[in-house]
Order: structure tokens, then C-alpha cells, then sequence
């Protein structure tokens, strides 16, 4: 049943009100707010009332995540202190029912949420930010590790070149975003290794992503007869880097011309059906396909984008050198926000936390959103490092934010912009370099006890 206006402002109120307990106030308003209430309701499991429900647990997840201090007895202290600083009787500083709220509250509510804040963040982009008014989804993957646990482990297994004891368990992860809004849409997360851990499987569990007329951007691990036949079925079409076994096999001298290095092929599809499609799906899909191979910048790509006149090679060449806008936005999420090592203890907790880190990046992608809308920019050429320094200063402010003072920090995210980094080449090293300490190369216990027995190594020059 949906809540009538008087009802809604009333919840609305309750919750803010629960939110000035906490310093997280700020993530309050963005979750309350006319545009995500009622997502965030739909979401909201039923539960009685507690210290910590769970629209006021999440949005101390978030600013926990968003802290430098990333550790449940530092938000818990900040409730603590608001608490007693507003005139209330103090709670304990004990972190117990914090932890057992955060583990009460449901991955599908931080996933749906996140889900739907891209989806809403690319939907009010105007045409001006689209590539031929068309939505262009970036996908990419990267890797996260996590605490040494033996439930981590087995769920996130380190990699089998590692001693047991000396590496972390790993996940990876697989995101798709908006190339004209940097939101993210959707995201799976996966082992590291194993059967379907590979970055196509894990693509394909978010294959609903994609709608008609979408075009997909990619790197060569994505395309594969069976994706390609897929996103023709779903009438997606795709610019990717061509895979390594057929870009060696290239010949343009072969299939239909269209220009100095730009051909139409035929690729029949693979006699060995993959273990993970169905006889029927196998059976239904069609025995080729027509696709286009192109050399532009030194590498072989292919497109499902067939006319040559509309989608010259130079324009899908220029395309696809924004690919390199999601490698940005991951570094954003592992880096800047501080996704890259995670610190739950178990997998449930894990893919949560995950879930809140990609939330909390959404939230702030909708501010940058309306800052450029507001200033007449592109959203990608916003600071996101400065729209998130911006958004803990008013985290930490005991300011009340009214529509004024938001309209007034949209302007100042607007401010400062990222520069032109075409064709941008930097080395992958790192100058500084690292404290003069030996690897750990045994497990904690057993170096613990030597040191015990032998004392510690003389300390390297």
C-alpha cells in the first residue's frame, strides 16, 4: 500500500528526525528525499523499533564508508557524542548492536537501491551528454581483496600461487556504467578463479542491464560469438577491442570492404557448445553471424554498428577511446572512496559492504549530475574527488542543508573540472619507494614465534 503525502511526510520527518542522532545526517536527507523515499520504502524489511533501524543503519554504513576512519567504534562513538550533545540519554559506546543491525540489513535493499539510483541518474540525462542520442554502457572488471578469514576464504579463495597464510582471499567484480553520466548501473561480483569466475560469466549475469538501442563498450575479454549473438538478440549494439585468437587471424582483404581496413565478416558459430549454455539455448542460436572488424589506432575492433556511412570508423574510433572513462571510475570507487581493500570479516558481510561502497558512489554521482545540469556542463568533466570532499564537509557540518545551501554547493562542485586527457600515457610504477622491510613469506604465527625464540632480523640497509 502506498503512503498517502500527509503519511509520507510524516514518515519522512520520523526518519530525519532519527537522523539527527548521527552525524550521517547527510546521507538521511539523500535517502528520504522525494525521489528515492519511496524506493527506499519498498525496500525497507519490516522490523520494530530499535537504536539502529535500518534506514538510519544504512546511512551509517555509508558514512562509514565515506569516513578516513572506516571503523564501527568510530561511528558509533559519533552517534554516541550527537546523542548526548542533543540533549539525550547517551547509548553504549559498544559496538554490538551496531554490527548485528548492519548484518540484519538486507543485501537486496543496498543493491536495489543502488540499481535504482543509476537507473534514475540515467534517465534524467539530457541528449546533449549522449553519444548520436544514443545511451553508451561502459563494462568493465577489476579485483578486491579482503580480510584473511577461513570464511572469506573459502568463499573468495586467494590466488593458488600463494602460500596458505601469506596472500588474502580476492573477488572480482564486473561493473557496467553510463558513459554520459558515470553512474553505475548494475555490477556483479564473483571468485577470482574457478569455473565461472571469468569476467564474461559474471557479465552475463547482468545481461537485464542492457536495453534496445544501448551501445556496449569493451575490452577484448567480452567478445565472444555467444555475447555477440546475445546482444544482436537483445538489438544491443557494441564497439570492443576484437579477441586475441581472431584479431590474429585477421584479413581485410577478405568479406565485404568498406574502406582501408574496415570489412564485414561472417563468423559461424563454434561447433564445442560452452558448458554453461543450454542445449536449447545452444541449439536456437543462429548458425552465423555478420559482424564488422576495423583498424583504427593501431587496433583491430569489432562492432555490430555495420554501415560504414552513419558509424564512420574515425567516429566509433573516437568512441571508443572513452572507454578509458571507466577505468577513472573505478579508480574513484577503489581509490578515492576506498573500495580497493575491504574489511568485513564474512562473504555476506563482504558483498554488502561492496553494495554500499557502489551506493554511496551513486549518491554522489546524482549531485555531480545536478551540479552540471544546473551549470551547463558534462557530468564526466566534474571533479569527483572534489564533489566527495565537498559532500563531507557538509557531512561534518552541524549546519542545517535547506534547498539554498544545496543549490549553493552544487555551484561549487561545478567549479573545478577535470582536464583533457586524451591519449593520456602513464608508467605503471610508483616512484616513491617502499619501507625497508623483508616480504612476510610464513604464516603470522609461525614469524611470530620465531621472533619470540631468535629476536627480530638485523633491519635491512
Amino acid at each position: 500500500m502506498n503512503p498517502t503525502p500527509t503519511n509520507r511526510h510524516q514518515q519522512q520527518n520520523h526518519i530525519r528526525q532519527q537522523a539527527s542522532q548521527t552525524d550521517s545526517w547527510a546521507m538521511f536527507n539523500l535517502l528520504t528525499s522525494d525521489q528515492l523515499f519511496d524506493e527506499v520504502e519498498r525496500h525497507c524489511p519490516e522490523h520494530r523499533e530499535r537504536l539502529f533501524p535500518p534506514t538510519e543503519t544504512l546511512s551509517m554504513f555509508l558514512a562509514q564508508g565515506l569516513a578516513a576512519d572506516r571503523s564501527c567504534q568510530n561511528i558509533v562513538d559519533q552517534a554516541a557524542v550527537k546523542r548526548l550533545t542533543s540533549g539525550l540519554t547517551p547509548n553504549s559506546t559498544a559496538t554490538g548492536a551496531y554490527c548485528r543491525a548492519r548484518q540484519r540489513l538486507p543485501s537486496a535493499m543496498v543493491s536495489g537501491l543502488t540499481r535504482f539510483l543509476g537507473q534514475r541518474i540515467d534517465e534524467q540525462s539530457v541528449s546533449e551528454w549522449r553519444w548520436d542520442n544514443r545511451r553508451v554502457c561502459v563494462v568493465d572488471g577489476t579485483t578486491l581483496t579482503m580480510p584473511d578469514t577461513a570464511s572469506n576464504q573459502l568463499r573468495f579463495p586467494q590466488q593458488g600461487s600463494q602460500k596458505p597464510g601469506l596472500g588474502f582471499p580476492i573477488c572480482r567484480l564486473v561493473g557496467v556504467t553510463s558513459l554520459s553520466t558515470g553512474a553505475l548501473l548494475d555490477a556483479a561480483v564473483g571468485r577470482f578463479n574457478g569455473k565461472g569466475a571469468n569476467e564474461q560469466a559474471l557479465l552475463r549475469d547482468i545481461l537485464d542491464v542492457f536495453e534496445p538501442g544501448d551501445v556496449v563498450l569493451g575490452d577484448a575479454f567480452y567478445p565472444t560469438w555467444f555475447l555477440l549473438a546475445e546482444m544482436l538478440c537483445r538489438k544491443v549494439d557494441i564497439v570492443m577491442e576484437q579477441q586475441g585468437a581472431r584479431r590474429r587471424s585477421t584479413d581485410f582483404r577478405t568479406g565485404q570492404k568498406l574502406g582501408a581496413r574496415d570489412h564485414l565478416i561472417t563468423i559461424k558459430k563454434p561447433v564445442i557448445r560452452p558448458d554453461w549454455l543450454s542445449v536449447e539455448a545452444y541449439e536456437q542460436a543462429p548458425d552465423s553471424l555478420i559482424v564488422r572488424e576495423f583498424k583504427a589506432g593501431g587496433k583491430v575492433m569489432v562492432t555490430t554498428l555495420l554501415d560504414a556511412k552513419v558509424y564512420p570508423k574515425n567516429n566509433l574510433k573516437a568512441l571508443y577511446r572513452r572507454r578509458w572513462e571507466i577505468e577513472v571510475t573505478l579508480r574513484d570507487i577503489k581509490q578515492t572512496l576506498g573500495m580497493n581493500i575491504l574489511s568485513c570479516h564474512s562473504p555476506e558481510m563482504i558483498i554488502k559492504e561492496i553494495w554500499v561502497y557502489l551506493l554511496a558512489y551513486n549518491l554522489i554521482r546524482l549531485l555531480m549530475c545536478q551540479a552540471a545540469s544546473a551549470a551547463g556542463a558534462l557530468p564526466t568533466t566534474l571533479s569527483f574527488k572534489h564533489c566527495l570532499q565537498l559532500c563531507l564537509c557538509c557531512l561534518n557540518s552541524s549546519a542545517v542543508m535547506n534547498d539554498e545551501m544545496l543549490a549553493s554547493v552544487l555551484l561549487l562542485m561545478a567549479q573545478q573540472r577535470v582536464g583533457n586527457r586524451a591519449g593520456r600515457v602513464e608508467p605503471r610504477a610508483v616512484k616513491r619507494r617502499p619501507k625497508a622491510y623483508p616480504l612476510l613469506m610464513e604464516r603470522r604465527c609461525a614469524a611470530r614465534d620465531r621472533v619470540r625464540k631468535n629476536g627480530h632480523p638485523v633491519k635491512l640497509k
